[in-house]
Order: structure tokens, then C-alpha cells, then sequence
């Protein structure tokens, strides 16, 4: 028997049908993501594919057998998710907090897809006092009913900005006086050495492949945290407590 209920995104959070997902686009409803169906040809589809242009929302092109397992119902090859957050921009956020004169302290994920590594990163981030974390809009984690659970809320409190080029934005953080400091275990750098006594974005990749090489490029430093055990790498959203809490370590000795 195929389970039809999805664990992750119970049908009060789905929109489905190829208009009622139109309507929602115009409406400009917060969308984590949508799933098509493959190969969608109608006249409908494609006044749905030129609602499409332009938006900065992961689409993703499955299956049917995919679509039918997220719910019974006619959905007509589309479902939308909707964000239980309205994701914000970055170049909305820094100018403010400089203006109530505080230092940005940001943090950016590249590539960490898992939505309960993203969750504990911020819980640890609103915990921390961080501003705003910074996301891509593809290949990182939504914010899904799991990923708030496992924030303890912390995904409903804290900024979260949506990009659709990460790059640019983490050009932006430097281009507006913030110090980048990427993790990465093949730094010879210890993370205690640095100074994150100054306005500082943290830049944490996938355990799998890391911070790109794209985007440590641009970083001012990057610094590891020792491994001593066997093991060569900490769990991501461990490696962000770590730099964080030295982050406010640091700066409560201002």
C-alpha cells in the first residue's frame, strides 16, 4: 500500500492544481518550493510556466508517481508548499542594523540541505543573537514543519534571506564592511585565532563538499576547528555552535 501522507508537508501546507498554484504565484503567497510534473504541455502549464519567470522560488520538475504520493487529490501535475516564514533579503537587513549602531553578525549556509542540521543552526543563531541567516534559494534546505520543530521556533523568529545568487550576496556582506570568515577542516587556521570582534558573517557548507571554493575565494579567512578524535569533521550545525558561541565570546570582551 503507498503511503500517501507526507511526513514533511501535511496537505493544510500544499496547494494543488495547476490554477489554484497561478493564483497563489499573483497573490504572491510565500512559497517554500513547487514541484511539476515532467513533460507538461497544456495551455494551462504554460500560463503557469509564465507566472514562473522570474520568481525566486526552487522549482523542481519529478515524476507523476512523485506528485501522487504527496496527496490523493487532483493536483494536474502541480503543487506548491507554502513557507511557514516570509523570507526576507539581506540588502534589506544590514543597512538597518548598522543604523541602530551594532555590529552585522551573520551567518550563511552553502549547500546544507538537511532541514534538521538547518533547523539546530538556528536555534543556535537566534540563541546567539545572530541578525539574519542566508540561504540560496536552490540546493540548500526549505523551512518545513521539521525544520521549525527541530529550531524550537527559532526559524519564526530569526531573519531568514533567500537568494537566488549567493554569491552576490556574500559579495554584498563584504562590499558593506563585514568580515567573512568560512569553516573549513583543510584550514591551518584555528578558529580561536581569528578576531570576530568586528561585523562578521560566518559561511558554513555541506558536509559533503563543503563551503564551494567559489565562495572562499571571497572569504578574509578561513579557519578550522581541531579534530583530535579519529573522525575529520564535525556535524555542520556542531561546527556553527562552535564559531558562533566564539563569535559571542569575543564580542561580550569588547
Amino acid at each position: 500500500m503507498i503511503n500517501y501522507k507526507n511526513k514533511q508537508h501535511p496537505e493544510k501546507d500544499m496547494i494543488f492544481g495547476i490554477r489554484a498554484v497561478i493564483e497563489a504565484i499573483q497573490s504572491g503567497k510565500e512559497m517554500d518550493k513547487i514541484l511539476l510534473r515532467r513533460d507538461m504541455t497544456s495551455e494551462l502549464s504554460r500560463e503557469l510556466f509564465a507566472a514562473l519567470n522570474g520568481l525566486q522560488v526552487p522549482v523542481q520538475y519529478v515524476p507523476l508517481e512523485k506528485l501522487n504520493k504527496m496527496t490523493m487529490k487532483n493536483h494536474q501535475g502541480a503543487i506548491a508548499f507554502i513557507s511557514p516564514v516570509a523570507y526576507q533579503r539581506i540588502e534589506d537587513i544590514i543597512p538597518g542594523i548598522y543604523e541602530e549602531g551594532r555590529l552585522p553578525f551573520i551567518v550563511v549556509l552553502d549547500g546544507v540541505t538537511d532541514v534538521r542540521n538547518f533547523g539546530a543552526i538556528a536555534r543556535t543563531c537566534e540563541c546567539a543573537g545572530v541578525d539574519a541567516i542566508v540561504v540560496p534559494t536552490k540546493g540548500g534546505a526549505g523551512i518545513t514543519a521539521d525544520g521549525v520543530k527541530t529550531s524550537a521556533g527559532a526559524l519564526l523568529k530569526i531573519p531568514v534571506c533567500r537568494e537566488a545568487n549567493l554569491g552576490n550576496a556574500i559579495k554584498f556582506l563584504a562590499a558593506s564592511g563585514i568580515k567573512l570568515i568560512a569553516a573549513s577542516e583543510k584550514a591551518t587556521k584555528n578558529y580561536t585565532e581569528a578576531r570576530f570582534t568586528e561585523p562578521v558573517a560566518f559561511i558554513m557548507g555541506s558536509e559533503d563538499e563543503g563551503v564551494s571554493p567559489d565562495y572562499l575565494k571571497l572569504c578574509d579567512e578561513i579557519v578550522s576547528i581541531p579534530m583530535l578524535g579519529t573522525i575529520n569533521s564535525l556535524n555542520v550545525s556542531v561546527a556553527a555552535g562552535v564559531l558562533i558561541y566564539e563569535g559571542v565570546r569575543q564580542r561580550q570582551m569588547i
